[in-house]
């Protein structure tokens, strides 16, 4: 049986072609379709970058709600530039003197600056901006992940629990094991095998001084 994000994406989908995109009477449809991929952790950038856009034409019809999980579900999508380009397409006066956007725009940095232990504090005071967001810890923790991955060939234990927001010692292992990363007995995480990295090779590159020498 579909779920209602499948079931809703055909006729998004339908709704944003052509002209009928920007019709402000979709925006009904199209917000709904924002609470269902919170709902059910899925995700449709182009139906909810054309909610934004149809915001931007018809200020009146601005949602803060709706808007506070566009931003929270686009930051789920990191290392994309999802949340920059939905950034970009809020008003600033919003940006500044709506309160839940300021504070999700405030963790989004956070989290593209890399302060993770920042991020999480912060998080822990404003718990209910994520209220209805399906698996958005997880998704934050994956981004995370991805950047420990790309940064450390090792790192502490103790270092990595508090990246990922101090989870329990068996959520650490899963994430761990999700990514091949072994601990020794130190309490050192080794984020991969350095003798199954491809080793860097000395590039040499061959000038011919007399095609570039000055005529």
């Amino acid at each position: 049986m579909a779920s209602s994000f499948e079931q809703m994406r055909a006729n998004v989908g339908k709704l944003l072609r052509g002209i009928d995109r920007y019709n402000p009477e979709n925006l009904t449809t199209l917000e709904r379709y924002v609470e269902t991929q919170a709902r059910e952790n899925a995700y449709d950038l182009e139906a909810n970058l054309a909610v934004l856009k149809l915001y931007q034409f018809n200020p009146a019809y601005f949602q803060t709600h709706v808007t506070s999980q566009i931003l929270l579900k686009a930051l789920t999508n990191l290392p994309h530039t999802d949340f920059t380009l939905c950034k970009c397409m809020i008003d600033q006066t919003h940006q500044q003197e709506e309160r839940p956007i300021r504070q999700i725009l405030y963790l989004g940095n956070l989290l593209e600056t890399c302060h993770f232990q920042s991020f999480w504090t912060s998080l822990e005071e404003n718990r209910e901006l994520i209220d209805g967001i399906t698996g958005f810890e997880d998704s934050v923790r994956k981004f995370i992940c991805h950047v420990v991955g790309i940064t450390y060939q090792t790192i502490e234990h103790r270092l990595l629990g508090e990246m990922l927001g101090d989870p329990l010692d068996t959520q650490l292992k899963v994430w761990m094991n999700k990514y091949g990363w072994t601990e020794n007995e130190d309490g050192q995480i080794f984020v991969y095998n350095q003798e199954e990295s491809i080793k860097p090779k000395n590039i040499v590159e061959k000038i011919d001084f007399e095609k570039t020498a000055w005529t």
